[in-house]
């Protein structure tokens, strides 16, 4: 084979990886044993783990406790017995029932509802930070994927490239010195081959852990190439209000003023009422009781409680503003490095990309007709690469943001989902 066939081989490979490696064609991965899955079934996936499914357990046991709440005192069966002769003891058997006053009953159902309004928050932010995390941890996947693919196209052109130099050193057309470095590169690529697997191992092994499936069995579905869409920042900023944090910052706040509720009634004493029949054996009689008592608020009024409560309120109110003020400056924050990101995305696809593989293919021709050193043609190349690796990295850090976003104040269709799945 001659050194000029084995350059046209060099530039058909060259062709072959840029059709595969072009952002508007994605390339494609080999099947394999793994059934490649979307992004949607690993969100489903991991909020369906025990992780997720543990916060339900709580929205369900304050729903208990709700319940709970609106039942009323169980009375009391009280047997009293004056004397112990036959003929001169009186027995009395009566129904004591207390009676709340001062709106116990409806401040302890506030607090209840307090408290399930806490849990369904707590609820949605595990959700949302876990939908988060299933979002990052697909990318991940898909972007060490690229990366490995990059990396094995990058080695196997540069060990074409070591052929190359070795034939044109023997040929006495360049310095051995070029060999070397063609060698050098050779073995970079293959370093970096070595780190795109490791990393594309942690990123499957994070995203099993999370969507509860092996390593090993663990395949995304061929990317579309485009980034998620999130909305404009007015609206993102409408929507910081509803943000997890701010939403259990909130019911917090509810919750404490029900706590002070409840301490605030307490400090009305509540009435016992008396209900029974008294038999006096002596007399050989039988007659109704009738009694009346409540407590006397002369030493305890509940008052340390109730200004305890009221501060823990007051501490509560400045923690939804703190967590206002946070959403509010996390999702702006996000936003701008979606949009950073976004855009290098786009500068990358339509000219960085474009330019660099002109640029190799014509180093590569320039030096078949002996206008450009070998060197030349492997820095073109290494160029190359790097614009593309790069751009996976600008929409990897895309799509982290995007997660964040969704971490923060999530999306109107997954609100409409707990909504529902709230009034069920």
């Amino acid at each position: 084979m001659t050194i000029r066939t084995k350059r046209h081989h060099v530039l058909v490979a060259i062709a072959a990886l840029a059709w595969g490696c072009s952002a508007a064609e994605p390339m494609r991965v080999a099947p394999g044993t793994a059934t490649p899955i979307d992004l949607p079934t690993a969100i489903g996936l991991a909020l369906a783990q025990p992780a997720v499914q543990a916060a339900a357990h709580e929205v369900a046991a304050s729903e208990a406790g709700l319940e709970q709440a609106g039942r009323l005192p169980n009375p009391e069966l009280a047997y009293l017995r004056e004397g112990q002769q036959a003929g001169t003891r009186t027995t009395t058997v009566q129904i004591n029932q207390p009676i709340e006053l001062g709106g116990k009953r409806q401040a302890r159902v506030a607090l209840a509802q307090g408290s399930l309004e806490l849990a369904r928050s707590q609820q949605l932010a595990v959700r949302r930070q876990t939908r988060a995390e299933a979002i990052a941890g697909y990318y991940e996947v898909l972007v060490a994927r690229q990366r490995q693919e990059l990396a094995q196209s990058l080695l196997e052109l540069a060990r074409q490239s070591v052929e190359v130099a070795g034939k044109r050193v023997a040929a006495g057309k360049i310095s051995p010195i070029a060999e070397t470095k063609a060698r050098l590169a050779a073995a970079d690529a293959a370093t970096e081959l070595n780190q795109a697997r490791a990393q594309l191992t942690l990123a499957r092994t994070r995203l099993g852990a999370l969507i509860g499936r092996p390593a090993e069995a663990i395949d995304v579905a061929a990317p579309s190439g485009d980034l998620p869409q999130v909305q404009p920042l007015a609206a993102l900023q409408a929507r910081a209000g509803d943000a997890a944090d701010v939403r259990q910052a909130r019911s917090q706040l509810a919750a404490q003023e029900a706590q002070a509720g409840v301490e605030r009634a307490a400090r009305i004493p509540d009435l016992t009422l008396s209900v029974g029949s008294q038999r006096d054996e002596q007399a050989g009689r039988r007659q109704a009781v009738l009694g009346l008592s409540i407590p006397l608020p002369l030493f305890d009024r509940n008052a340390g409680r109730l200004q305890a409560a009221l501060r823990r309120a007051d501490k509560a109110r400045d923690e939804l503003a703190a967590a206002q003020t946070k959403a509010a400056s996390a999702l702006a924050g996000a936003y701008t490095r979606y949009e950073v990101a976004r855009s290098e995305v786009e500068l990358l696809r339509q000219d960085v990309l474009p330019q660099a593989k002109d640029a190799y293919e014509l180093t590569l021709k320039g030096f078949e007709y002996g206008k450009f050193p070998f060197l030349d043609v492997l820095d073109a190349q290494r160029t190359w690469f790097q614009a593309q690796s790069r751009l996976w990295n600008s929409m990897l850090d895309a799509c982290r943001a995007y997660a964040e976003i969704e971490a923060i104040a999530g999306t109107l269709e997954e609100d409409k989902q707990d909504t529902k799945r709230d009034s069920q």
